[in-house]
């Protein structure tokens, strides 16, 4: 495959944006970091010829985010995956799948392997459920924000969870501008976010209802408040992942409609040598 430079980078996003909603994450990425930043979501690409059929991104952090056409052999795309730790990979799961397999990554203990239904929604026929409430930038209570990416991540098995790191991830948020916390009554109620955006299309991640708030409508309530926000804004679709039967019906009652299969797996760290 042909790593990618400034040259090649005009027909990667033209592939990329013919398959916008499984390409949310490399697109994003390439948007906000380019092809050589050193955020850790800043990806090197590969392709598989001048006009694309298949991209490869690997991000500095180690997550693989490939696309492909049905038909691509993913056994071409495994030798880029031994230049750096793969610590875990995103995209459609009909692509991830044969990946992990033809790289043996299937093998590897993984902290969360998981493929969920995906959806998406032209904003237009947004459907916002009624409710008191508002919106409110996460910077305004970043340790409730915080307390709550931790408990996310515990609830998901990510490890045991770090809270340095989740204060490091709503810094990260909070810079980005790209989460909010509904507040109802005076009190934070949940938490929903953008984890990828585009100037026409966002992707939701991260929504968090504390368990005792939940079974209210309230994550539904701040998904749909931030979702005609962005609309507000010029966005004029969204894309997400349903993590459960229970929160697919949440989405659909938004208006969303099921496009696809997600898979995302996050692997355990390699024991060192």
């Amino acid at each position: 495959m042909i790593p990618v430079g400034p040259a090649e980078r005009p027909a990667l996003e033209r592939f990329l944006r013919a398959h916008l909603l499984d390409a949310m994450f490399p697109l994003a990425n390439l948007a906000a970091h380019g092809l050589h930043g050193a955020h850790p979501n800043a990806t090197r690409f590969w392709v598989d010829a001048p006009d694309p059929t298949a991209a490869l991104g690997l991000t500095r952090r180690g997550m693989a985010l490939p696309v492909w056409d049905a038909g691509f052999d993913a056994t071409r795309a495994v030798p880029l995956l031994g230049d750096a730790p793969v610590t875990g990979l995103a995209g459609a799961a009909h692509v991830v799948r044969p990946l992990m397999r033809a790289a043996n990554l299937d093998r590897r203990p993984a902290l969360l392997s998981d493929d969920e239904p995906q959806y998406a929604l032209d904003l237009d026929s947004l459907a916002v459920p009624p409710g008191a409430g508002r919106l409110v930038p996460i910077s305004r209570d970043p340790a409730t924000a915080a307390a709550w990416r931790l408990a996310y991540e515990r609830e998901l098995h990510l490890g045991h969870g770090d809270p340095a790191g989740a204060e490091a991830t709503v810094r990260r948020w909070t810079a980005e501008d790209s989460h909010r916390i509904l507040v109802v009554d005076g009190a934070p109620v949940a938490l929903t976010g953008f984890n990828a955006r585009l100037p026409d299309i966002v992707q939701v991640g991260s929504v968090f209802v504390p368990p005792a708030l939940r079974r209210r409508g309230l994550g539904a309530l701040a998904v749909a408040q931030h979702l005609a926000e962005a609309r507000a804004a010029g966005v004029r679709r969204a894309t997400l992942f349903a993590a459960s039967p229970a929160a697919a019906s949440v989405y659909e009652r938004l208006g969303f409609h099921r496009a696809g299969t997600f898979a995302l797996a996050l692997l355990e760290p390699e024991a060192a040598a």
